[in-house]
C-alpha cells in the first residue's frame, strides 16, 4: 500500500443526504451506494453551507470561504491566484490531477471553453461550465473545440472516468474529480430504464410536504430518483473499474453533492433554504486506514479539501480556512460539539427576493439548526425530536437557553469569519456581482 493514495472524489449535483437508500428514504434504489455507506465513514451531518452550485464548487477547490474567495452566487468569476488550489496541492505532492464533468467556477459564459490557466491546476480535463441538457451535453478537452458526451451524460462521463483509470494513468499517485449535473432538474430526462422504476402515485412522501405541494412533489420526485438511480449505476462502474484494476485498497474514495433540494418539503423547491433537505449532503469515505462508522461532525464544503489533502499525507495549504476532520474520520478524535455556519449573501434566481428569499445566517450542530435574518432569530429546529423540521422553537420561551448558547456561539464564529452579516446590496457592491435588469444574478450562456 502506497504511503500516497489515489482518490477518486465523484459528486452529483442537487443530490440531498436524505435520497438514499442507506439514509433511510423509502423510495429510492441506490444499491451500490448503500452498500459502499456499509463499507465507508458516514458524515452523516455534513452540509453545504452556502447550499448552491459555484459556491460550493469554489469552496471545495480553495478550502476557504465564500466571503474569502468571493464566489458568493453561481456564475461569478473565481479570482485566480490568491490561493492554493486542491489540484495545486495535489500536484505538488506528486499527484496526477484531472476533472470529468460539471465545472461553474469561471463564470465566463455558460458554454464557452475554459481555458488551461483557469482549470485550477487540473492537467487531465474533460469539462464544461454548466448545462443540465443531459442527453446533448458539450464539453471540452484542451482545445477550444466543443465535444458531445455521447447519451446520458453521466453515463459518458463515468465511461471516460473508467478509461482514465485503464489508460491515462502514468504511475504517480492520481487524484480524479468526476463531477455529474445530475440529480438537478430537469428531472424528467434520465434513461428510460431508471424513470420506469418510479411512478409518481406510488412515492411516500416526506412528512413535511403539504397537501397544496404534493403533486408536483411526487411528478419531481419520481424523475429525481431516477437520475439518482442512474448515477448509482454509474457510480457502481467506478467502483468495479477499480477493483478490477487492483486499486480499491489503494485508494480513498469519496462520493457527495453540492447541496440538497427541496422538492415540494415545506411546500418550497429547489435549494438556497436552510432547512435540512436543501443544506444536507451526503458524503461517505472509503480508503486506507478509514473504518466503516458514522459520524456526527457537521463537516461543511471548505473542510472537505483539507481534510482529504491530510488522508492523503499531502500538506495543507497556508490559504486554506476549512478544519481538517481527518483525525474524527480515522476516529482519532472526538465526534461531538462542533458546528458549521450556513448563510445565503444574496438570494437569487429561484431564492430571488421576488420570490420570498432573504440572506440569513445560521448555525448547524448535530442536533440542533438555528438561523436569523436580517431582522433577527428566524429559525430555530431540534432535529433530533423533529427530524422533518415542523416546529420552530425560534420563539419558544422554552428554548430560549438553547437559542441564546446558538446565537452566541454563531455570532463568535461570524466574527472569526470577518463576516459582518452585510444585506444582499451591500455584498453586491463589495464583490462587484453582475446583476441583469430585473435585479438578479446576470449570466451568460
Amino acid at each position: 500500500m502506497s504511503d500516497q493514495p489515489n482518490l477518486l472524489f465523484v459528486f452529483g449535483d442537487q443530490w440531498r443526504a436524505q435520497a438514499c437508500g442507506y439514509a433511510g428514504d423509502p423510495n429510492v434504489q441506490t444499491p451500490r451506494l448503500d452498500g459502499f455507506a456499509a463499507e465507508s465513514v458516514n458524515f452523516s451531518h455534513a452540509v453545504s453551507g452556502c447550499p448552491v452550485c459555484s459556491p460550493y464548487r469554489a469552496s471545495l477547490l480553495t478550502g476557504q470561504y465564500p466571503l474569502t474567495h468571493g464566489m458568493v452566487v453561481n456564475d461569478q468569476s473565481l479570482r485566480i491566484g490568491e490561493f492554493t488550489s486542491f489540484a495545486d496541492a495535489l500536484n505538488a505532492a506528486g499527484y496526477q490531477t484531472g476533472y470529468i464533468g460539471k465545472w461553474h467556477i469561471d463564470g465566463h459564459g455558460r458554454s464557452r471553453f475554459v481555458p488551461p490557466e483557469r482549470r485550477l491546476g487540473f492537467q487531465f480535463w474533460r469539462g464544461f461550465e454548466c448545462t443540465h441538457d443531459y442527453n446533448h451535453s458539450p464539453y471540452y478537452a484542451d482545445s477550444d473545440e466543443a465535444r458531445l458526451w455521447q447519451g446520458y451524460d453521466a453515463a459518458a462521463q463515468t465511461a471516460e472516468a473508467c478509461r482514465f483509470l485503464r489508460e491515462e494513468r502514468d504511475g504517480r499517485p492520481w487524484a480524479l474529480f468526476v463531477s455529474w449535473g445530475p440529480p438537478h432538474n430537469p428531472y424528467e430526462t434520465a434513461p428510460e430504464e431508471f424513470r420506469a422504476l418510479y411512478r409518481p402515485e406510488d412515492l411516500v412522501l416526506r412528512p413535511n410536504v403539504p397537501p397544496e405541494a404534493e403533486a408536483q412533489a411526487r411528478t419531481d420526485l419520481a424523475g429525481y430518483y431516477a437520475h439518482c438511480s442512474a448515477l448509482d449505476s454509474c457510480f457502481g462502474r467506478l467502483l468495479d473499474e477499480l477493483e478490477g484494476l487492483g486499486l480499491a485498497g489503494d485508494t480513498v474514495v469519496v462520493f457527495t453533492s453540492d447541496h440538497g433540494d427541496m422538492l415540494g418539503s415545506h411546500g418550497v423547491h429547489r435549494k438556497q433554504w436552510p432547512y435540512e433537505e436543501s443544506v444536507r449532503v451526503p458524503l461517505l469515505l472509503r480508503g486506507p486506514g478509514l473504518a466503516a462508522r458514522k459520524v456526527v461532525t457537521p463537516l461543511d464544503a471548505p473542510d472537505v479539501m483539507p481534510t482529504l489533502l491530510s488522508l492523503c499525507g499531502v500538506d495543507i495549504p497556508e490559504t486554506v480556512e476549512g478544519r481538517d476532520w481527518s483525525a474524527v474520520a480515522r476516529g482519532e478524535a472526538p465526534d461531538t460539539g462542533h458546528s458549521t455556519v450556513l448563510a445565503c449573501y444574496l438570494p437569487f434566481h429561484e431564492w430571488h427576493y421576488s420570490r420570498g428569499g432573504r440572506e440569513y445566517r445560521g448555525l448547524c450542530t448535530d442536533r440542533y439548526i438555528y438561523v436569523r435574518d436580517l431582522g433577527g432569530p428566524w429559525l430555530l429546529f431540534d432535529n433530533e425530536e423533529d427530524p422533518y423540521q415542523q416546529t420552530n422553537l425560534v420563539g419558544e420561551v422554552s428554548h430560549g437557553e438553547a437559542r441564546e448558547a446558538l446565537e452566541a456561539q454563531l455570532q463568535q464564529r461570524l466574527a472569526a469569519m470577518g463576516d459582518q452579516f452585510e444585506t444582499g446590496q451591500e455584498i453586491v457592491a463589495r464583490y462587484g456581482i453582475r446583476l441583469n435588469d430585473q435585479g438578479d444574478t446576470h449570466y451568460e450562456p
